[in-house]
């Protein structure tokens, strides 16, 4: 059964196809049937807000399918975007675990299958279930180090330039071979990879302008085409 959005529903974690190595679902049988009793799963048109940066943590969200846009926003209202989580990703789990308000802000770029867990099931969880507490530590880890290499990328590279090639090379799949040109996985707009990079609208048109000269770069319609990955890696140092 499909939705009006084209997505597959997910009615139950036991018989979830989504589910892939890597994805914080990844439990066993046992334990999942354990997860699947407290979980409340529900589809999401794009631009829907699963919750605020400063809010209390209600639960996580495990997305089944498609993107989520994480950002935080700084007092004079300039938005960050901290990254685009993909499916097999959870959401909220520091702050559920904490017990502290959401560090950032989660809002759907797709529709979107996700899976809910109020706080209070999920700690019911980690308490009886080891294997939940594993997974959970080792993602929390994973989220660990993933915020380390952005704080490194965004704060040391040299350039403006630099950043926007590290964001370009980041989207794009990584076991294509080398020397083939990469169609990014997913099209982002001006505003967006400026408030990726900390940067201006008018500044990435500006830098995309100058890479498509150096053809490092093309447009297809809406699809953005890296040419030339070495050059742009190089860029990116």
């Amino acid at each position: 059964m499909r939705t009006p959005y084209g997505l597959e529903i997910i009615e139950s974690c036991m018989g979830c196809k989504a589910s892939q190595h890597g994805f914080f679902c990844r439990l066993s049988t046992t334990v999942l049937r354990s997860v699947d009793v407290v979980s409340h799963h529900n589809v999401m048109p794009a631009g829907a807000v699963l919750f605020v940066e400063g809010q209390t943590p209600r639960g996580i969200f495990i997305l089944c399918s498609g993107n989520v846009k994480l950002s935080t926003t700084s007092k004079d209202g300039k938005v960050l975007i901290l990254k685009q989580a993909e499916a097999g990703e959870v959401l909220g789990l520091s702050a559920v675990i904490s017990g502290t308000n959401y560090e950032m802000t989660a809002e759907t770029a797709v529709p979107c299958q996700l899976n809910f867990i109020s706080r209070q099931d999920f700690m019911n969880l980690l308490q009886r279930e080891s294997e939940v507490g594993m997974h959970a530590a080792l993602w929390l880890s994973r989220e660990f180090q993933g915020a380390y290499r952005d704080i490194h990328d965004l704060v040391l590279a040299r350039s403006s330039s630099g950043k926007l090639a590290r964001l370009l090379l980041s989207c794009a799949p990584r076991e294509a071979p080398h020397k083939e040109e990469l169609h990014l996985r997913s099209a982002m707009t001006h505003e967006e990879m400026a408030q990726r990079i900390g940067s201006s609208r008018e500044t990435v048109t500006r830098l995309l302008s100058d890479l498509k000269k150096k053809r490092l770069i093309r447009l297809e319609g809406a699809t953005l085409v890296i040419r030339d990955r070495t050059g742009l890696e190089a860029l990116a140092v």
